[in-house]
């Protein structure tokens, strides 16, 4: 019996930036390889589409929708169309964010706000439409995705950003214990440095000037494994937390680092 089967799902940020896999198309193909059907959004409405196609190439079932679910009214749209597909939301993972560097000093007050908003307040405003939803038809699970940067320095600053995705942590949190009661999980996958499509789109073009053979190996030489996870590690910590195998599992947060946060203790 797949893992999923059943299931329908919500990921919100189930593109790729650049080519290639990258956490969110990895997680909806995945959670589709495994019996789901998918609703994947994306703000790039081709990105979201391609994974789709991926999804309906191996026999799956998905549709795309584009989205800004910083809005609330994007929100409330997004839910109303996956409920009308589905009838349900057995699922929803909050896959949405970015980092822009700077320290107290670097990061303007603009930046700060928009970082929140950008990785905290939409996680606010898809629970805050589906938790009730969840509630009513006797229970589901959230997957929330933060950061090692939220748990650890490990490499440059990255003040909002790590504030942000610790703010995710504790939301999380806050869900599963008031919801537990409701059968509604709420956990987290904190990822260390994965080597996925934003790596080579936007990281490397920030901080290395370009130079994207040298910032992959800087981040491959940092966990004590020697290397960059990638998408797919992701994707199954994900699995886990979103099937009926974590059925006793809330309030939890799976590391995926390769020990790099062992490290920098």
């Amino acid at each position: 019996m797949p893992r999923l089967a059943g299931k329908r799902v919500l990921i919100l940020g189930a593109g790729s930036v650049g080519e290639g896999i990258g956490n969110g198309r990895a997680m909806a193909i995945l959670f589709a390889r495994e019996g789901a059907q998918i609703a994947c959004v994306d703000m790039n409405l081709a990105a979201a589409e391609e994974t789709t196609a991926l999804i309906a190439k191996e026999g799956g079932q998905a549709f795309a929708m584009a989205g800004d679910v910083t809005q609330e009214s994007e929100i409330t749209r997004i839910v109303d169309a996956t409920m009308a597909a589905f009838g349900r939301i057995d699922i929803l993972v909050n896959n949405v964010g970015g980092s822009v560097p700077g320290g107290p000093e670097e990061l303007t007050p603009e930046a700060w706000h928009k970082q929140f908003h950008h990785n905290l307040h939409y996680v606010h405003l898809s629970t805050r439409a589906i938790l009730p939803i969840m509630v009513k038809q006797g229970g589901g699970a959230i997957v929330n995705l933060s950061s090692v940067a939220a748990l650890r320095h490990v490499s440059s600053d990255l003040m909002a950003y790590a504030a942000s995705k610790s703010g995710v942590m504790a939301l999380s949190r806050m869900i599963a214990v008031r919801y537990a009661p409701h059968g509604v999980r709420s956990n987290v996958v904190v990822p260390g440095l994965m080597h996925t499509p934003l790596v080579e789109a936007r990281l490397a073009g920030q901080r290395a000037g370009g130079d994207v053979a040298a910032i992959i190996a800087k981040r491959n030489a940092q966990p004590p494994m020697g290397r960059m996870g990638d998408a797919w590690d992701i994707a199954y910590a994900a699995l886990y937390l979103a099937s009926d195998e974590a059925k006793y599992v809330t309030g939890a947060e799976i590391v995926v680092d390769g020990g790099l946060t062992l490290r920098t203790q």
